[in-house]
């Protein structure tokens, strides 16, 4: 347990400090550290750290942590949201948004990242994206602060 939690830290750290797009390249430097992992290990290691692809500098993409403070990451996610959705709509308690295509999965990303209350999941697609709400009368208003987004 400590050894996963020392590796997971590590793997925070890395992705703080250095630009990692692959599994492959988070593996080859925790192997450097003497972690000695797999990749399976880090694909586990991604799911319970909720990491995802953002826009690199100098990479296409790079790994970041859902849950980070760093408001550049939080910026970026709003930026992207605005950037690629094309419509909120809704009926009862859900709400479909529409995406430029191969999108729907981020426009998820920042919906999850808002941790709204009344929102009890949300399903992905290529190019759309739908919210399951709590009540009828919710839905409007989680509808509402989506769009202030874009």
């Amino acid at each position: 347990m400590m050894h996963r939690n020392a590796r997971q830290h590590k793997i925070l750290e890395l992705i703080s400090t250095m630009e990692i797009d692959t599994q492959e390249e988070l593996c080859a430097e925790l192997n450097k550290l003497n972690f000695n992992v797999t990749q399976a290990t880090i694909s586990r290691d991604i799911k319970e750290l909720k990491l995802y692809k953002i826009s690199g500098m100098t990479k296409k993409y790079k790994y970041a942590c859902l849950e980070s403070d760093d408001d550049s990451v939080r910026g970026k996610m709003k930026t992207l949201f605005r950037e690629c959705v094309q419509t909120i709509t809704s009926a009862n308690n859900l709400i479909v948004v529409k995406t430029m295509r191969g999108n729907g999965s981020t426009a998820g990303l920042f919906v999850d990242s808002l941790q709204l209350k009344e929102i009890l999941g949300s399903i992905a697609g290529d190019d759309t994206l739908l919210i399951v709400v709590d009540t009828n009368e919710n839905t409007h208003i989680v509808a509402q602060k989506l769009r202030e987004y874009i």
